[in-house]
């Protein structure tokens, strides 16, 4: 197992959200890396169970995050302004929470929490 602590983000791949989501789970909760998984739109991807092969990668990018680094909390991100999944911040903010539960669902024996970047790429904890 490696050395430090590791979180994981279920992130984007719009490279606005790396820096924001990486220092909001460093700061707020002392990890000193962050595994991240991305895909556009991830949180669509897990709520709506509408990709199985994106949400299987998601899930075995996931165990090597838990397992090889020992990580004990995993952030899934939505955004504004997103390519991969254009729904408005009440629609994103809804599939953040149903992806939270599914994630919960592969038994991982950590802290799974949502986060949505708002225009300005400022970090909200939604669950």
């Amino acid at each position: 197992m490696s050395t430090g602590k590791f979180a994981t983000a279920i992130n984007c791949m719009d490279g606005r959200t790396q820096l924001p989501v990486n220092r909001y789970l460093i700061e707020k909760y002392g990890v000193d890396y962050v595994d991240t998984i991305t895909q556009p739109g991830p949180n669509k991807i897990l709520a709506n169970n509408s990709n199985q092969t994106a949400t299987a990668a998601i899930k075995s990018m996931v165990m090597i995050s838990v397992q090889g680094h020992g990580s004990k909390k995993i952030a899934i991100i939505g955004h504004a302004d997103c390519a991969g999944n254009p729904g408005d911040e009440t629609t994103q903010i809804a599939q953040i929470k149903d992806a939270v539960e599914k994630v919960k669902s592969w038994g991982f024996d950590v802290e799974i929490i949502g986060l949505w970047l708002d225009e300005n790429w400022v970090v909200h904890e939604v669950v």
